[in-house]
């Protein structure tokens, strides 16, 4: 038997005893070690989710050892230490064959839930494209970052930054954080715009040149523009990253930008939000603009490869330490502004 968390209602967790997941052909059942806060959790946490019915086994980034495994898996054996991410490409589809696999036709349908818990049971089409053994050199902790950074890393290469580009990222929590760290191991010189001198003052520690402590809204979005003018020679920003998720930080991506220059838009606004758009500026000003969703298969080798081999530091985006029955108080604490992230060690 194992205990799982599962999510029962907005901001109620319980915990309950299922038994211990038996791997089937080509599965690996994970005994977790560790598992990390992200902010879908904390969304479903406060007021619940469409794509998670209540109750739900709730969590998506860990990593952990090897429990079982079920007949066919070679790559794996009990013991074994093991990082994966929650989900993978069918390998069939139309998108997975135009080699956009993170717009496959299956990925959100066949992903797993329950990081939260003892265990976690990861299907064969995991295992075959998106599993890796976890170096020794490398903590458990820092393992559990393969699916957020995967996730960056997806994000980046739409971008296309060059090196001594200027970028400015919007929001300084987990994501924006981990595009910090990502973009200054490229090269790319980076603002942070932010609220939180906590927040900022962390993005620095990660390779930031500036941080700006200004919340963004219709009103200060000159204010932001001038400080960021004021580092480009006027210019407007290579590149903007919008990881905030609020529509006030679409439109500061817009304004921020310089003529000929890249937007991503990777934190999503809720459902049927919509932004104005100055159409002559899109135009005349050549901007860009990208719309990174999830990650492909290569983003997570890519990933493994910069965590396995130390080339990014993200331990200092771990926030705190708690056991599996602490899970509420985590949430709790991140609703309150604590913190970026958690790892929760079942």
């Amino acid at each position: 038997m194992m205990q799982a968390a599962f999510l029962v209602a907005p901001g109620r967790v319980e915990f309950r005893s299922l038994p211990s997941p038996v791997p089937g052909a080509g599965e690996v059942a994970v005994r977790v070690r560790a598992a990390l806060t992200d902010g879908t959790d904390l969304k479903a946490f406060r007021r619940g989710h469409p794509k998670m019915p209540m109750p739900t086994r709730f969590g998506h980034e860990f990593s952990g050892d090897v429990a079982a495994t079920g007949p066919g898996v070679a790559n794996f054996a009990v013991g074994d230490a093991i990082m994966a991410v929650h989900s993978a490409p069918c390998g069939r589809c139309h998108w997975c064959r135009a080699e956009q696999e993170n717009l496959c036709a299956t990925i959100m349908e066949t992903k797993i839930l329950g990081a939260y818990a003892e265990q976690i049971l990861l299907p064969r089409h995991i295992v075959e494209r998106n599993a890796f053994s976890k170096p020794a050199s490398l903590s458990y902790e820092a393992a559990a970052f393969l699916e957020p950074l995967a996730c960056v890393i997806h994000g980046v290469c739409l971008l296309a930054p060059r090196e001594g580009d200027v970028a400015v990222v919007i929001g300084a929590g987990g994501f924006g954080l981990l595009h910090v760290a990502l973009l200054r191991a490229l090269g790319v010189r980076v603002a942070v715009i932010s609220r939180g001198a906590a927040r900022l003052e962390l993005a620095r520690a990660l390779g930031a040149e500036w941080g700006y402590e200004v919340t963004l809204d219709r009103g200060t979005v000159s204010e932001a523009r001038a400080l960021v003018e004021g580092i480009t020679d006027g210019r407007g920003a290579d590149r903007v990253i919008e990881c905030t998720g609020q529509v006030d930080g679409w439109l500061a991506g817009l304004a921020l930008v310089r003529r000929g220059g890249t937007v991503s838009l990777f934190g999503g606004p809720p459902p049927r939000s919509t932004i104005p758009i100055d159409t002559s500026r899109l135009h005349y000003d050549q901007i860009s603009l990208v719309s990174p969703f999830h990650f492909r298969p290569r983003d997570v080798r890519r990933a493994y490869e910069l965590l396995a081999g130390g080339a990014i530091d993200v331990t200092p985006l771990i926030s705190g330490r708690n056991e599996l029955r602490e899970l509420e108080r985590v949430f709790e604490r991140l609703e309150h502004g604590e913190g970026v992230k958690f790892a929760v060690l079942p």
